[in-house]
């Protein structure tokens, strides 16, 4: 057994005071037994012993559960909490701001993180209250009624009104632990979403007000049949319009929960863009000039129903914006880079400040022309997830009166060679020709074949 070194030895160790307890409680036994006799001294020393047993201080379940001793000097140069709020404003993967305040609500440290989120300044601002350095009145009022149970939702004016969540906790010494973290892109996503039922739920309502209307029409006029026949016609319309919105919002769903494209499936840009020609020359009805310029060099990989889902909104959505007479181009060109899908058109424009909206859905620069061409307002949102699912990116240019030019751009390992797909497939062809050319010559020669898995 290795003794301990006699330096590494404190007055606080148990085994220490033990030992001391021991030595001294002999000692006075031996003056009691010297003195009153050695029945005395047994007697006093076994009583000793089964009070100390009794008495002896429970002993930590682990070495490491033991808090070693830190010097008085260190204590107060440091903050108690201010060194586990570097440990956790270091170590959290999403950046959490950290910042400890005294018992009256002034800053003591921050870290980077919650300077940039709340706006402080590491030195200048030690010792101010956090109220005065953070003017929202949200969290003046969070401060000032203590009640620490629940996060606070804050919007902040900078960074572009950035919202952050932020916690209240008390730790060591009387101090206060203020967390945040930046939640913007949570909120965001949140509101998108809260956004899009109640726009889903005001666009079903005018379609369904409609129907009632007329089918209460239908019911007072049931001698006359033109009123009934136009009544006809308008549910028919509006009953056209409700299957286009709840088909696109299922169209999204569908988008959200699919896997990822496949990268084996090759899509003919070509054939499909002769497709998509023919509709939109039937959506137009000769108003338009189409004019489609492919590439035939590349192809897309991916999966062909979204590409065309894609592709054919953009098309759509030139038209129903086009004045007639006015000309619509579809181009289509690929390089060892990528490869790029145009739709250009002459048609009315969009002004700047709606370019960065467009993709939102339900979102329309003009709802009365929107809904006059058939509108849902959820094509370019499909557009934008479907790019999205296969890596590539969607930019829009346009100016009022100058007309509009949308670029759908797949990356390089989305975009495939048309004659490379060719060699190969011609390869496999000839291999596979050769390998049945030479199993029928070996049944011929009356060797055994092998069997294929």
């Amino acid at each position: 057994m290795k003794l301990p070194r006699l330096e590494s030895l404190r007055w606080n160790d148990p085994l220490i005071r033990a030992l001391a307890a021991t030595v001294g409680l002999l000692g006075i036994v031996l003056v009691i037994a010297a003195l009153f006799g050695p029945i005395w001294g047994f007697a006093l020393y076994s009583s000793a012993l089964i009070g100390l047993y009794t008495c002896r201080p429970a002993a930590p379940a682990a070495r490491h559960d033991r808090v070693p001793d830190v010097p008085p000097t260190r204590l107060a140069a440091r903050p108690p909490c201010q060194s586990v709020a570097r440990a956790v404003g270091s170590e959290t993967p999403q950046s959490c701001g950290i910042c400890v305040l005294d018992r009256e609500y002034r800053v003591v440290w921050c870290n980077d993180a919650s300077a940039a989120h709340l706006g402080l300044r590491p030195d200048a601002d030690r010792g101010q209250p956090i109220g005065r350095l953070v003017r929202e009145q949200p969290f003046a009022r969070y401060l000032a009624a203590g009640n620490f149970s629940q996060p606070l939702r804050l919007k902040t004016a900078r960074c572009g009104g950035m919202v952050l969540s932020i916690w209240v906790a008390p730790c060591i010494g009387a101090q206060w632990l203020l967390v945040s973290a930046d939640v913007t892109q949570a909120a965001r996503l949140e509101s998108a979403r809260r956004d899009c039922v109640a726009n889903a739920l005001h666009e079903m309502c005018t379609p369904v007000t409609v129907l009632a209307g007329h089918l209460d029409s239908v019911k007072r006029f049931e001698e006359d049949p033109r009123h009934a026949r136009a009544s006809l016609e308008v549910m028919e319309e509006q009953c056209r319009r409700m299957q286009r919105l709840l088909g696109d919002l299922l169209q999204l769903a569908t988008l959200e929960s699919l896997p990822e494209p496949p990268r084996d499936e090759r899509v003919d840009v070509g054939a499909l863009l002769a497709r998509i020609r023919g509709e939109i020359e039937a959506l137009s009805a000769g108003r338009h000039r189409i004019v489609v310029e492919s590439e035939p060099g590349y192809a897309l990989v991916g999966a062909e129903g979204e590409i065309a889902s894609a592709f054919a909104n953009l098309a759509t959505n030139a038209v129903r914006y086009t004045p007639p007479g006015g000309e619509i181009r579809l181009i289509w060109c690929g390089s060892s880079a990528g490869a790029e899908f145009t739709v250009a058109d002459t048609g009315i424009g969009i002004a700047a400040e709606h370019l960065p909206r467009l993709t939102e859905r339900f979102f329309r620069v003009d709802r009365e022309r929107s809904r006059k061409s058939a509108g849902t307002g959820l094509g370019l949102a499909i557009v934008k997830d479907v790019l999205a699912r296969h890596q590539a990116t969607l930019a829009i240019e346009s100016a009022p009166g100058r007309g509009s030019r949308f670029t759908a751009r797949f990356p390089a390992h989305r975009v495939v060679g048309a004659a490379a797909a060719e060699w190969k497939l011609r390869v496999g062809e000839s291999v596979a020709g050769l390998l049945t050319g030479g199993l029928e010559e070996d049944c011929r020669r009356g060797a055994p074949t092998a069997r294929v898995a």
